[in-house]
């Protein structure tokens, strides 16, 4: 393993309140909402002040993905196919009635009032967040939920059409689905600023998976109003932005490594954005960990914007 992804000498993370795993044999790279294995799971939060991270749950089974809900009681989290909600002081999950949808992936989330949950099993669904019966959003798969518009409205989506992965916006009350991107490249993770001014995103349309940014309204003709955010010897994933606006948090892999695979060396790394532009010359490690794939798929800050969640993992004890 390169010596960058080895842990810093001096890392806040090594303190005693700390439980960031480190590098384990990597498993087979995993194809884009597949599920694996029976995985040991670790549940945490990291407390951005200090870098310190407190362990809230750990589980045999592989949990992915943590949302914080708006209310800052519980994280939102999928396992097994289902939704479960964690209590953010510790205990044990409770699962979420999801009806006749019962295969969900990682890619889920809550609307900013908390009153509604977006989920993804081929297609997009809402449903309350009490439980009940999804509701389809979309007609078309694969489509892959990853953000609320702010107001409520809609959801972006990344959603393979004519053999290309691509960014769309779509009504949760019903209507068409409208393209934000129109690049060649992958794109994919898409997270909306808290103002609701862009969509930040990670694409591999330079040659290797950098984070970018859209106006809301969409990249535009060609992407012409696109902007490269990072460009740097890792592939970047996943950003999420602080509900303040004023950090960005992202996993960043070895370089070539295709897609998101789980169960690899990552790092957690977070990026400043002051005044509403985002200044990667000032990107900083914050964690290595054995993850990947469900550590951190969608945003999992909490409400007061100094904690987040995300998953960590372990190899599977040999029978």
């Amino acid at each position: 393993m390169k010596s960058r992804f080895r842990i810093v000498a001096g890392l806040a993370l090594v303190a005693a309140a700390s439980y960031v795993l480190l590098a384990q044999e990597p498993k087979p790279a995993q194809k884009k909402g597949q599920q694996r294995g029976n995985t040991p799971s670790v549940i945490q939060i990291m407390d951005t002040k200090d870098m310190s991270t407190r362990v809230v749950y750990r589980s045999p089974f592989v949990f992915e993905a943590p949302n914080w809900s708006p209310d800052g009681k519980y994280l939102l989290l999928n396992s097994r196919g289902k939704l479960w909600k964690l209590p953010v002081e510790g205990g044990e999950p409770a699962a979420v009635d999801s009806g006749t949808v019962t295969r969900l992936n990682n890619d889920h989330g809550i609307s900013a009032d908390g009153k509604w949950f977006a989920i993804s099993a081929g297609n997009v669904y809402i449903l309350p967040s009490s439980g009940g019966e999804p509701k389809p959003i979309t007609k078309t798969t694969p489509s892959y939920f990853h953000t609320w518009a702010p107001d409520g409205k809609s959801i972006i989506m990344c959603a393979q059409r004519d053999s290309n992965f691509d960014l769309y916006r779509v009504p949760v009350d019903g209507g068409d689905e409208v393209r934000l991107t129109v690049d060649k490249g992958y794109d994919d993770g898409p997270d909306f600023s808290p103002d609701g001014k862009w969509i930040y995103f990670n694409s591999d349309r330079s040659g290797s998976w950098d984070i970018w940014r859209i106006p809301a309204a969409g990249g535009g003709p060609d992407d012409k109003n696109a902007e490269q955010i990072t460009k740097d010897e890792f592939e970047d994933w996943f950003p999420h932005l602080s509900p303040d606006g004023k950090q960005v948090v992202l996993i960043s892999f070895e370089k070539g490594t295709q897609g998101h695979p789980a169960n690899q060396q990552v790092m957690l790394r977070m990026m400043p954005v002051s005044h509403g532009k985002p200044d990667a010359s000032k990107i900083k490690v914050i964690a290595h960990l054995f993850g990947g794939q469900g550590t951190m798929n969608v945003n999992s800050w909490s409400p007061d914007s100094r904690h987040f969640a995300f998953v960590s993992y372990e190899k599977a004890p040999q029978r």
